[in-house]
């Protein structure tokens, strides 16, 4: 009972993660952005692809997690503590109103991206904004578990994927009730969540280092 208690607080977490720091609210901002003139069914087309390729590098990351680790020596309290700094400070500029330059497109991106309309899914959404350095270090870290871990944690990505895709396909109608004000608050209020798990994944690591 107890484990089981403690699985589905870790689903929870991970789920509560994926989401803040994926943030599809503000990231819908962005969609409309990347996918002005296109009609519905290609902005249907660029979410849906965005989203699997992120799934796929999440995937990819989270199962390969433990073989980089034994490789390059990383031990599972390092990949925690580095892990809960980047995750950190993605939140903490997401609090300050200013998203991190890992995790947001370059203007660049956006104008060469637009030249191929399904091309916008593999980059600037799907990298960095889907799968971006914060997404994937906090994916590393759930996955540093165990296979079960890997399994929930992938779950519970999948499960923001298919939100985040909801969200995608009604952009504009959010957008717009929400407004440019609503966004902000949002965005303020994921980086408050984004900031505290990365705290607490530097915690976790802390504890984990031994004589401490």
């Amino acid at each position: 009972m107890n484990s089981t208690t403690t699985l589905i607080g870790f689903a929870a977490s991970a789920i509560a993660g994926y989401f803040a720091i994926m943030n599809p609210i503000s990231n819908t901002a962005t969609f409309i952005g990347i996918t002005t003139g296109d009609d519905q069914a290609t902005k249907k087309a660029i979410a849906k692809q965005g989203l699997l390729l992120a799934f796929a590098i999440i995937a990819v990351v989270s199962v390969a997690g433990n073989l980089i680790f034994q490789v390059f020596g990383i031990t599972l309290a390092s990949i925690r503590i580095t892990g809960g700094i980047v995750v950190f400070v993605i939140g903490y500029n997401m609090l300050m109103g200013s998203g991190a330059a890992a995790q947001t497109p370059t203007k660049d991106d956006i104008d060469s991206s637009r030249a191929a309309q399904l091309s916008v899914a593999i980059s600037p959404l799907a990298v960095p904004m889907l799968a971006g350095p914060g997404t994937i270090a906090t994916a590393m870290t759930f996955a540093a578990g165990g296979w079960l871990h890997i399994a929930i944690s992938l779950a519970a990505f999948a499960v923001i994927c298919f939100v985040t895709y909801l969200f995608f396909i009604r952009s504009e109608k959010l957008v717009a009730h929400l407004g440019q004000n609503g966004l902000n608050v949002m965005t303020r209020l994921m980086g408050l969540i984004v900031a505290s798990i990365g705290v607490s994944m530097f915690m976790t690591g802390v504890g984990y280092i031994p004589g401490n």
